[in-house]
């Protein structure tokens, strides 16, 4: 009987690991960096449903212009932290510079 018990107790344990990392990664490729994003592509999913079902609207447009405002709000907030200027005896040309 002990060996079955290990048996069971080491395929829980591969099943908690697998379900543990399974979600780790869903997690990770949903939120990401930006969990904000995922909450206006959330958003858009869930006023898609409502629109269609509740008011029979062909709603299939509010996914991707929620994609599109995501990244217009993700990229405008990453180039607000960059200033872009010239490097001191550089040729010119303007290069990013992160500030702190």
């Amino acid at each position: 009987m002990t060996s079955q018990s290990s048996a069971v107790s080491r395929t829980e344990r591969r099943v908690r690991n697998w379900l543990r990392s399974a979600a780790a990664f869903w997690y990770d490729f949903v939120i990401g960096d930006d969990w904000r994003g995922a909450a206006v592509v959330a958003v858009a999913l869930a006023g898609t449903g409502l629109l269609a079902h509740v008011a029979r609207v062909d709603a299939w447009w509010l996914v991707p212009a929620g994609v599109l405002a995501a990244l217009g709000w993700s990229l405008r907030r990453a180039t607000r932290r960059t200033s872009w200027r010239a490097l001191p005896g550089s040729d010119g040309r303007v290069r990013p510079d992160r500030a702190p």
